[in-house]
């Protein structure tokens, strides 16, 4: 019979003006499936940018939302979850699944692992994306204890999983940001520059050289910046320049890319450790009620949120 339920969808390419919430049936799940029902589905830019236009491979109506957290409902049979035995009432959260702005869903059980216990629904709903994103940066340019790293937007979400996991290990990281986010990257240890003009001699200012530069925002500057301080370009990568980055030969990373999908999935369960003994936060702007989504996404699109933003059902 499945569960009813309510879920987000684009039914055509666009904006959010264009989406609407459909009401539908979370099926009951078979072997190595789990039905969960959500508490909080956290956001993300990734939302709103993959139903804005046509994209090779999917099909329209799109569900919306990529993360989530919730309990879970039902459990086929003969099925663990991706952090090993689990029982219907369990707390989850899970990445990389279809549709998360709902009420319920019935995912792949590897997608789902326990809920990191000193973090809220709407907390555990974003840590997943922004941190493997976080981790996979860290890793594409071979970052090590001791070195510095340049980090071009680490105020915003993904910068702040960077500052936390590089703090970790002991990379020194320097940290671009506006006056308002400045604080937030000392917070979690960076140190914090203001981006504009003279960015590239307030870096240098800093001392003791650029090991490797990471790109959060994309933007010229940053790029410029990132060129000028480290010269073997592999140890620069962005997730928001992918153009600057075939033009100069730099790495570019992207959770459609199966290289970035592999190591993604292979570092949920470390992130969900860490998160669990208390070395992970979340720090979140607000919540909406699911039925504000399209408000909500507004907000996200502000560009300087502080915070995560979760929807909760």
């Amino acid at each position: 019979m499945g569960v009813a339920a309510q879920q987000w969808i684009a039914p055509e390419w666009g904006g959010p003006e264009r989406w609407r919430l459909a009401d539908t049936t979370a099926p009951d799940p078979e072997r190595g499936e789990v039905t969960i029902r959500v508490r909080a589905a956290g956001m993300n830019p990734a939302d709103r940018k993959h139903v804005a236009a046509p994209r090779a491979g999917v099909a329209l109506p799109v569900p919306i939302g990529y993360e989530v957290s919730g309990e879970i409902l039902a459990i086929g049979p003969g099925t663990s979850i991706g952090s090993g035995e689990a029982r219907v009432g369990d707390e989850v959260v899970a990445f990389r699944v279809r549709g998360g702005y709902a009420t319920a869903l019935t995912i792949p059980a590897e997608k789902a692992f326990r809920k990191p216990g000193p973090l809220s629904h709407a907390e555990a709903a974003n840590l997943l994306l922004a941190g493997t994103t976080a981790a996979e940066m860290l890793d594409r340019v071979h970052a090590a204890t001791g070195e510095t790293i340049l980090l071009h937007g680490a105020s915003g979400a993904v910068g702040v999983m960077v500052l936390q996991l590089a703090a970790l290990r002991g990379i020194r990281v320097i940290g671009t940001a506006s006056a308002a986010g400045a604080e937030r990257v000392r917070r979690f240890g960076g140190i914090p520059v203001a981006y504009g003009d003279g960015l590239l001699e307030r870096v240098r200012a800093e001392g003791r050289g650029v090991d490797a530069a990471l790109d959060a925002i994309g933007t010229d500057e940053a790029v410029d910046t990132s060129l000028a301080l480290v010269a073997d370009r592999s140890r620069i990568v962005t997730i928001a320049a992918p153009g600057r980055a075939a033009a100069n030969g730099f790495g570019v990373i992207a959770g459609t890319q199966p290289a970035s999908a592999a190591f993604r999935d292979g570092i949920r369960g470390e992130l969900v450790r860490l998160a669990d003994e208390g070395r992970l936060v979340v720090p979140l702007a607000r919540t909406y009620p699911l039925a504000e989504a399209v408000e909500a996404t507004r907000f996200l699109a502000e560009g300087h949120p502080g915070g995560k933003v979760a929807l909760i059902p």
